[in-house]
């Protein structure tokens, strides 16, 4: 069964905030508070757990606008999305714009494509996360900002977004219950100069290789 509800948060950053490392609930998370039409939303950020589950991200550079398009064009707010690959939704695993689109060189060549192929792999790139390390790489890329997209699921209480982190890929336990495809959170943010950047981040006993139902195989 998936998440009860999914979707992206569009608007602009007000702060970012850092939990206080030593008084926390379950998860240790990084704060984007973002304004959009009908107010202030808070989006968590999941960088550690008390559990000793390691947590791990990664980000995607120069995203193509052209596969984005289905998102930026909408207008801020949230947005319920389908999990299709034509809605919008984000799949780490299956989605081009995170696993193959965009570039990191202007040159193209074999050799070129083939490290681009390499760095567009949703297994290339991933970095345990101390949760300073996470905090530090989302901010600096959050200070370029002109908007956010926030991709998770919606508070069940007050304006806010969590679960922004890939949803499937769960071993058996408590979470697999809400594993599916095309539900996957992540922040992307858009410069001021127009450029599209993906911060992504799992945790690292999920599964990089999963079916149809979003469970590991």
């Amino acid at each position: 069964m998936p998440l009860s509800a999914y979707g992206v948060l569009i608007g602009t950053l007000i702060r970012f905030a850092r939990e206080d490392p030593n008084n926390f609930r379950s998860w240790y998370h990084g704060k984007l508070y973002v304004e959009a039409p009908v107010g202030e939303y808070e989006c968590a950020v999941d960088v550690s757990t008390p559990s000793g589950v390691p947590v791990q991200y990664r980000e995607v550079r120069n995203l193509s606008p052209d596969l984005f398009a289905s998102v930026s064009g909408l207008p801020a707010g949230w947005h319920a999305l389908a999990r299709t690959p034509t809605s919008g939704a984000l799949d780490y695993l299956r989605s081009p714009l995170v696993s193959g689109g965009g570039c990191f060189a202007v040159v193209a060549s074999p050799l070129v494509d083939l490290v681009n192929a390499m760095l567009r792999s949703p297994r290339f790139g991933w970095i345990e996360s101390t949760a300073d390390n996470a905090l530090d790489r989302l901010e600096l890329r959050l200070a370029n900002c002109r908007r956010v997209y926030v991709f998770g699921a919606p508070y069940n209480t007050g304006r806010g977004v969590h679960d922004i982190h890939m949803n499937q890929g769960d071993p058996p336990g408590q979470f697999q219950h809400l594993d599916g495809i095309w539900q996957d959170g992540a922040t992307i943010i858009e410069t001021a100069n127009g450029e599209l950047n993906a911060f992504l981040t799992k945790f690292k006993t999920q599964s990089l290789a999963t079916d149809d139902n979003g469970l590991p195989v």
